[in-house]
């Protein structure tokens, strides 16, 4: 019989399929779960593909880091949209998702037994990596408004402490870190001798005129700071795997290895298809983002009708609400009752690290007005039928 090694068990289970298997066991149901957009690829990125389809050599592997024309074009793109300059310290690496960019960061900055500083509530997948690489995930908690608490994360750090994560704007939360508290940890990470990882994957997603800032873009920071991005958001490209980070020059070596060790090289159809969405731009992301945010603002106004129920703090980014529901009952019964009940679906909260109370992560991205809706009516009549009356 199978028993899972000691380094698995310290790994949490993905709780994306758990739900998944919910939602299929229950048809109907609506999910607010996963964390995708509602659309596909741009038509320039289909079309790209024929000059992969032109070159048989295309079906040989390719370079490791990622092919020419999608380097310099993540080049531009990262000149244009976040203020960073690549140089002789920096060097772009194409990856299979940002998650792949996050695990070759982990393991080229890394040895067993290190810790990297993560912000609670953080990404489920962030603390896997690090579990899995034999380090210690130590996690510093956020504000009431899910907010950095620059003391805190100083007072967790130690002489085993190789990075401080920040993921902005953020999953699970949907906050946006400010430009002035994303600078303070750059700084922080500078003094302390630490490297900073910015996980910036809903670059793209803000609201009320709130900005988003790239730590990357500070130039004194270049040789600490790890910047992380993905196509799977902003232009529908989650089943593609098509991600790249900007790392230090000297860490081009170890993650080489790393890459090479795990993919050889991305998928190359998949690079050419990412050439012809960053050719679209953002304004492809924008011009999905009104409709986005017209079912944020319903889901908004929906759920500010019950804060007897629960709480939602303020979220300027992303596709998420991490909501904190006024409630003893453990999350994952709430979600599993929602489901069987109520055929809305969520995320349980534990899962991003939050122990202490009942949270739901509700995501928005995916839902047209008509079924967000109907969604978000589901969810709210579910916290009335089954909070009101355990309250």
């Amino acid at each position: 019989m199978y028993n899972e090694t000691a380094r698995m068990q310290a790994v949490q289970l993905p709780i994306i399929p758990v739900v998944g298997e919910l939602i299929r066991s229950c048809p109907g149901t609506i999910s607010l779960g996963q964390g995708v957009v509602s659309y596909g690829p741009p038509p320039a990125a289909i079309a790209h593909i024929s000059q992969f389809l032109a070159d048989p050599d295309n079906h040989k592997y390719k370079a490791v880091h990622g092919i020419a024309p999608l380097v310099d074009a993540i080049a531009q793109k990262l000149d244009a949209d976040n203020q960073i300059k690549i140089d002789e310290n920096r060097a772009i690496v194409v990856t299979a998702g940002s998650n792949m960019a996050f695990i070759n960061a982990v393991l080229a900055i890394t040895s067993p037994g290190d810790e990297i500083i993560l912000l609670a509530p953080y990404y489920f997948n962030h603390e896997m990596a690090i579990a899995m690489a034999g380090c210690r995930p130590i996690l510093v908690p956020t504000d009431d408004n899910y907010q950095i608490r620059l003391d805190a994360i100083k007072q967790a750090i130690t002489d085993k402490t190789r990075a401080i994560v920040t993921i902005s704007p953020n999953n699970p939360t949907g906050v946006v870190y400010s430009k002035q508290a994303l600078q303070a940890v750059n700084q922080l990470c500078g003094d302390r001798n630490l490297y900073h990882i910015s996980d910036e994957a809903y670059e793209y997603f803000t609201y009320n005129g709130v900005q988003h800032f790239s730590p990357g873009s500070i130039s004194e920071g270049c040789d600490r700071t790890i910047s992380i991005y993905s196509l799977s958001k902003a232009y529908g490209f989650a089943s593609w795997r098509i991600g790249y980070m900007v790392i230090p020059q000297h860490l081009f070596i170890s993650i080489n290895k790393i890459q090479d060790t795990i993919v050889i090289c991305p998928p190359v159809i998949s690079q050419y298809a990412a050439i012809g969405a960053l050719k679209a731009g953002i304004q492809y992301c924008h011009q999905h983002l009104q409709t986005i945010t017209q079912v944020r603002e319903k889901f908004l106004r929906e759920l500010n009708r019950i804060p007897d129920l629960c709480t939602v703090p303020p979220a300027d980014g992303a596709f998420y609400f991490l909501l904190k529901v006024h409630t003893n009952m453990n999350a994952m019964e709430l979600v599993e009752r929602l489901i069987l009940e109520h055929r809305v679906a969520a995320i349980p909260g534990t899962t991003f690290g939050m122990q202490d109370g009942c949270y739901l992560r509700v995501a928005y991205g995916a839902l047209q007005e008509e079924t967000a809706a109907e969604g978000i009516g589901r969810l709210v009549q579910g916290l009335k039928t089954i909070v009101g009356i355990s309250n």
